[in-house]
Parts: C-alpha cells; structure tokens; sequence
C-alpha cells in the first residue's frame, strides 16, 4: 500500500536511497493508523457504556 503524495513519490524515486522511500511509507501508514485505532478504542468504551446502562435498567 503505498500512501505516498505525487511530490513524495517522484522526489524519494529519483533517488539511489529506496530505504529513505520505505520509511517514508512506514511514516504516512503510521500516522494515517493513529486516529482510526483512537476513534475505535473510544468507540469501544462507548458501546460498553451504554451496554451496561442497558443491562442495569433491566434488572431493576
């Protein structure tokens, strides 16, 4: 998956270096993973929030 911008690829391709390419790569998969781990983990607290809401309003 290369998640590289058109600038990125043509300056980091014109070099002998492709190990400065890869972790440019590396960079961007990271960077871009971040917030989608962030938003499910917060989602994840959320639905067990108002799943045990749930279930305590029906035992009572």
């Amino acid at each position: 998956m290369n998640a590289q911008c058109a600038m990125c690829r043509a300056v980091l391709e014109s070099g002998d270096d492709q190990s400065a390419a890869a972790g440019i790569n590396d960079g961007i998969m990271f960077l871009m993973a971040v917030p989608y781990i962030l938003v499910a983990v917060i989602g994840f607290f959320v639905y067990r929030t108002f799943n045990n809401s749930k279930k305590s309003k029906k035992t009572t």
